[in-house]
């Protein structure tokens, strides 16, 4: 099936949203992350961005990841997403194109990420920053919504249900892919679907 960006799906994602009841995160020690979940047309069809991160970065090279990073002391999450999508994507949008925030997601590396969900109303053109991007997607929604697109295991390390996303190609992993699976449960069905029980592979848990 295939999503046409338009008003309709706008106001489809966005009722979605607002009706789920998001939950922040209360876990002690975790450093404070956001990321963003852009929403573009391409060619007429939805699709939302990802990147896949630059080899030369310290942490967690070449991993694919949603436009996000730390919150900065000084600064709320809406503006350390926004700030992040700037700096890695050089796309420039507003709290004027946020469409809602998803559950936050701990991370095995010791984060606590708050997803916020952005409608890019307008004709965009990301572009890389070398130094923290290595190459951007823009995937579609109906790869995402696909049948076979979440895929779960199970791992000896641990008794949560790990994760992938079957998409661009490629396996993705949480916690992107447990973030992006919420938002295509939440945004796109309708559902109320919690991820934080979901497992990221050992080789991220550090």
């Amino acid at each position: 099936m295939t999503y046409s960006f338009d008003d309709a799906l706008r106001r489809a994602l966005l009722n979605n949203i607002d009706s789920f009841e998001d939950r922040r995160g209360a876990e002690e020690g975790l450093r404070h992350a956001a990321v963003s979940i852009v929403v573009v047309g391409v060619d007429g069809e939805a699709a939302f961005i990802l990147t896949k991160r630059s080899p030369r970065l310290n942490a967690h090279s070449g991993q694919f990841a949603l436009p996000g990073g730390r919150v900065d002391e000084g600064e709320t999450a809406l503006e350390a997403a926004l700030r992040e999508m700037r700096e890695e994507i050089n796309v420039n949008l507003t709290s004027d194109h946020l469409m809602g925030t998803l559950d936050d997601y701990p991370t095995r590396s010791g984060y606590r990420i708050t997803p916020f969900v952005f409608w890019a109303d307008k004709e965009i053109k990301p572009k890389a920053n070398p130094s923290e991007v290595a190459i951007i997607y823009k995937v579609p929604f109906r790869e995402l919504a696909h049948p076979e697109a979440p895929e779960f295991a199970s791992i000896p390390e641990s008794d949560r249900p790990l994760i992938r996303l079957n998409i661009v190609n490629t396996q993705v992993h949480a916690p992107t892919a447990a973030v992006v699976y919420q938002f295509r449960e939440v945004g796109i069905f309708g559902r109320n679907t919690r991820v934080e029980h979901l497992e990221q592979p050992v080789w991220a848990w550090s």
